[in-house]
């Protein structure tokens, strides 16, 4: 069902980049980042780049088992002035293609504000259907807030039972309302819910006449969260 609503988001609205964030650490970000990208790539006419923004302590070459090259990940191909070509890897059979963080910089905000970040960006639009970023937590450090200016939209996971309620709206008030596209309640096993044996619950944000934001179910549907799941 995510699948599905950014596909209509990029048929609607022609939005190609997409961040995946949360409010804290352990909500599922990384995860649905990789079974989004990996359920998007599935389609044979369709390139998809998945993108470790999270350079402080990425976690999608290690998820994937991607072997560690000396090709370096985004922090090269900012620093090193290195083009994406250099540091992207394919991943399986499918059409998803991962740039992974790479190493750690003793600075990661001033490599995130790099105009440098801006022009590679701009240049996945036009090898790439869609680019999914795994970006960091959205509290704990202002890296994503950094990227915002170059992503058309973001999702927000939120780890049903966990995150606190006032983390959810300290984070929602850090991004620009017309971009956040999205809530996934993460983990809900709520027994109320027909579809309580799965793991996805999908919001989109829509404002309301007070100019609060209000939640709705535009989609019907959950889908598995555990990594490499075909199904998201």
């Amino acid at each position: 069902m995510l699948r599905h609503a950014v596909e209509q988001l990029h048929k609607e609205r022609d939005l190609r980049i997409f961040a995946i964030t949360s409010p804290t650490v352990g909500d599922g970000k990384t995860t649905t980042s990789i079974n989004l990208a990996g359920a998007l790539a599935q389609a044979p006419d369709t390139r998809v780049l998945l993108i470790d923004m999270d350079i402080r302590r990425g976690q999608v070459r290690h998820d994937l088992s991607l072997p560690e090259t000396r090709q370096g990940g985004l922090t090269e191909a900012i620093l090193d002035d290195r083009s994406l070509r250099e540091v992207v890897r394919r991943c399986g059979d499918f059409n998803l293609f991962v740039v992974p963080a790479g190493r750690c910089p003793a600075t990661p905000y001033e490599v995130l504000k790099s105009a440098r970040l801006g022009e590679l960006l701009k240049d996945t639009r036009a090898e790439y259907d869609y680019v999914i970023l795994d970006t960091a937590p959205l509290l704990p450090v202002p890296d994503t807030r950094i990227i915002a200016k170059w992503v058309d939209g973001f999702f927000m996971v939120v780890a049903a039972h966990r995150t606190r309620r006032r983390l959810v709206e300290e984070a929602f008030d850090m991004i620009d309302p017309p971009k956040m596209l999205g809530l996934i309640f993460n983990g809900d096993d709520s027994p109320s819910s027909a579809y309580s044996s799965y793991s996805y619950g999908l919001y989109s944000l829509e404002q309301s006449t007070n100019g609060h934001r209000s939640r709705r179910w535009p989609w019907a549907g959950r889908s598995a969260g555990r990594v490499g799941s075909r199904a998201s």
